[in-house]
């Protein structure tokens, strides 16, 4: 869409047609490879608009040293009208300065495109899925689920203003051992709800009250028909209610945070379908898996009842990893390994790339399931990318204190309780104010502080004086009597045209975050901006006097604001109209 083509991609073309014409003039080989030429802001905004390292990349392959090549460059490029400035610096990096009605463009640009700003057709429709959150249905979203289902969520929101289709799943570990233990839980709390004593929760069941609910939806529907029968009555349709109930209860969490998945894909109907037997059978013939024993535990004795036994194992040593791995257990269930493997061999089958959102405690998993998934689909005649985002934990604080939680008395602070208590946009924008894979600490004080130090509030604050002087202005904004915008409030434009790249760079490495360090920059640029106003009066936006210069200041407020509002729900997040 030629339309969305970004201020730094159209710029990026005429240094490619200046390179074009080097080659027509013999200056460079026909053949020489572009691909490493980049076109970017240069990291100190006082050596210009745009940087090329054009000349750097492609000097052994004219013959020539970067100076003298990016000499010849320069001299095309002074031909261009819309750049004012191109100068040589150090080996032979290109510095741009562009005209100012290069930004003034940009301004009518942000205007005409409206919430369409900063969408990129990079993606071509490849399907991505993104499978997150992924929690045990054990129990209610706590905030260890909270980053990474925010991570998730805004990853997709990025994946889909860059032109992907994205298919949002969660996968429902349903078929452990641990849903087992939940429907021995819910039936402790059946008994109760059909009036028994149940005393203490017995170590090892799940003592949280978020079953009694549960037990009391089980006593209706059966009445006292499974009280006092064998395990094996109701085991597995205890387990099948239970796991539901629990489901029910993650939606309704994760609603709270805007999130709604697409498909949910339950572990217990992948085995029942055999997809592991099919998985580990395509394995076996083309060399991958095989049948030996697991070497004894590194480093420290091996337990007293240890034994080497004959297992299937992935050939991941071929792939990085210190040992092959166990896909079946010595009582011939599938281990985490083996059934995660059919479940990516499966969702390879209907997306262009796979991307997952784990906690960073399964960081040690990740070559291994890397290289299974690309076994098998390069196997299959498709090379499907897979990509795992590692996200760490977030530690809890009020006013600077441990928020004290107990796992054996079954008390945590779900999601839940956060977001009412703070907000769903507080929640979503602070979990993406650090790159995931660093620790956070989450201050139930200071997220709700009014204060530049909350990059929440700062950035919503910047909004909200957006808004409010374009409405107390009394003059309507246009684009009429841009010319009188000068080179201060020009810079603002730069910053806000940062955007579209923003997007497309942040969409490629995957970091959703990446949008919200820029809104914090767009704001920090606004409050600037604003605050110079303060000092002189001739800055501030409205002009009595002036009203042309007037319309044409709120004209440039407006883009902004629209820019911001374009960042804030890629990340799910609403912008204030007022504070």
């Amino acid at each position: 869409m030629a339309e969305m083509q970004t201020l730094h991609a159209a710029f990026a073309a005429r240094i490619d047609a200046v390179l074009d014409a080097l080659e027509m003039e013999g200056s460079l080989p026909a053949d020489a490879a572009r691909g490493n030429v980049t076109v970017e802001p240069p990291r100190d905004p006082s050596h210009g608009d745009l940087a090329t390292n054009a000349a750097m990349v492609l000097a052994k392959q004219a013959k020539s040293n970067p100076r003298a090549l990016a000499e010849k460059i320069v001299e095309h490029l002074q031909r261009d009208p819309a750049i004012a400035e191109a100068e040589i610096a150090g080996p032979g990096f290109i510095n741009l300065r562009l005209e100012s009605d290069v930004w003034r463009r940009e301004i009518q640009a942000i205007a005409s495109l409206g919430a369409g700003y900063g969408r990129s057709d990079m993606g071509k429709g490849l399907t991505v899925n993104v499978e997150y959150v992924s929690a045990n249905p054990t129990g209610p979203m706590h905030m260890g689920h909270c980053r990474g289902a925010v991570v998730g969520d805004a990853l997709c929101g990025l994946l889909e203003w860059a032109g992907y289709r994205v298919t949002r799943e969660y996968y429902v570990n349903d078929a452990g051992g641990q849903v087992d233990v939940l429907a021995r839980s819910a039936h402790l709390r059946y008994r109760e709800a059909l009036g028994e004593e149940i005393g203490d929760i017995p170590e090892g069941l799940y003592p949280g009250d978020y079953l009694k609910p549960v037990g009391e939806r089980l006593a209706q529907e059966f009445g006292p028909a499974y009280r006092d029968g064998d395990e094996s009555e109701w085991l597995a349709l205890f387990r099948q209610r239970s796991v539901a109930a629990m489901m029910e209860m993650i939606r309704e969490d994760l609603s709270l945070l805007g999130i709604h998945h697409d498909l949910f894909s339950s572990e217990a109907e992948l085995q029942a379908a055999k997809k592991p037997e099919a998985a580990e059978a395509w394995l076996r013939e083309h060399g991958f898996v095989y049948d030996g024993v697991l070497e004894a535990p590194k480093g420290k004795a091996p337990p007293e009842d240890w034994e080497p036994v004959e297992l299937p194992l992935f050939r991941s040593t071929e792939f990085g990893d210190d040992q092959d791995r166990p896909i079946k257990k010595s009582n011939g269930a599938w281990t985490y390994f083996g059934a995660d493997l059919a479940y990516h061999f499966q969702k390879a089958e209907k997306a262009d790339a796979l991307i997952d959102i784990w906690g960073a405690d399964h960081a040690g998993t990740v070559k291994r399931i890397k290289a299974a998934v690309a076994a098998l689909t390069k196997g299959a005649g498709r090379d499907v990318p897979f990509d795992v985002k590692l996200v760490q934990m977030v530690k809890l604080l009020r006013d600077g204190e441990p928020v004290k939680m107990s796992k054996r008395s079954g008390t945590f602070v779900t999601l839940a309780d956060v977001v009412n208590e703070v907000g769903k946009d507080v929640v979503r924008f602070t979990m993406l104010t650090r790159k995931p894979d660093a620790q956070m600490e989450f201050d139930f004080a200071k997220v709700v502080e009014a204060s530049k130090d909350n990059p929440v509030f700062y950035l919503q604050y910047a909004h909200a004086r957006m808004r409010s002087t374009l409405r107390k202005a009394g003059v309507e904004p246009d684009d009429a009597h841009l010319d009188r915008l000068d080179d201060s409030e020009l810079a603002l434009v730069r910053e806000a045209a940062q955007f579209p790249r923003v997007v497309e760079a942040a969409a490629k490495a995957r970091e959703p975050h990446r949008i919200a360090f820029f809104l914090g920059d767009l704001a920090a640029a606004f409050h600037s901006f604003w605050n110079a106003g303060n000092d002189d009066p001739s800055k501030r936006i409205i002009q009595d006097s002036d009203p042309e210069l007037t319309a044409a200041r709120l004209f440039l407020v407006a883009q902004v604001g629209q820019v911001i509002r374009n960042g804030l729900a890629i990340l799910g997040v609403e912008a204030v109209e007022e504070m």
